[in-house]
């Protein structure tokens, strides 16, 4: 099932139940897919994937934004949808699996050093782009360089 399906399906289901958070939190993922949609021709669950993943990162600063500014309540909004967001992306890597993966890209880009971090970030970026979280992959590259 396509992604922008199994959205819309779960807008129903969420009506269905009366769930009146979890119904909002989808209809602005509905709204940025129409975005999208209206922006150029054809998308795919690529293109929807990389606009939940912004989606999720724009919710997580707003939610730190408010924290910072005492606003807990609002906060906890916006973690709430950063929640029901990645119901809907497909699951990252673990930690082990990307330690796997790091030393694989330093081992083919031959980085030996800590100037060496783009290069091999950018062979395991390109290995895995949407299997890999990038501020994991690179704590973990940077420890790994440093240490070599």
């Amino acid at each position: 099932m396509a992604l922008v399906d199994q959205i819309t399906q779960e807008m129903k289901t969420a009506m269905k139940a009366k769930d009146k958070e979890r119904l909002a939190a989808i209809r602005l993922i509905r709204a940025r897919i129409i975005e999208l949609s209206k922006e150029g021709g054809d998308f795919g669950d690529a293109d929807v994937v990389k606009a939940l993943r912004s989606m999720v990162k724009q919710r997580k600063d707003a939610a730190q934004q408010y924290v910072d500014g005492g606003r807990p309540e609002l906060a906890e909004t916006e973690l709430y949808e950063v929640s029901v967001i990645e119901d809907f992306l497909p699951k990252l890597a673990d930690e082990a699996t990307t330690q796997k993966w790091v030393q694989e890209a330093i081992a083919s880009s031959g980085a030996s050093s800590p100037k060496d971090m783009g290069r091999a970030m950018g062979a395991l970026m390109k290995a895995h782009k949407d299997e890999v979280d990038g501020g994991l992959a690179r704590k973990l590259l940077s420890t790994a360089l440093s240490e070599a």
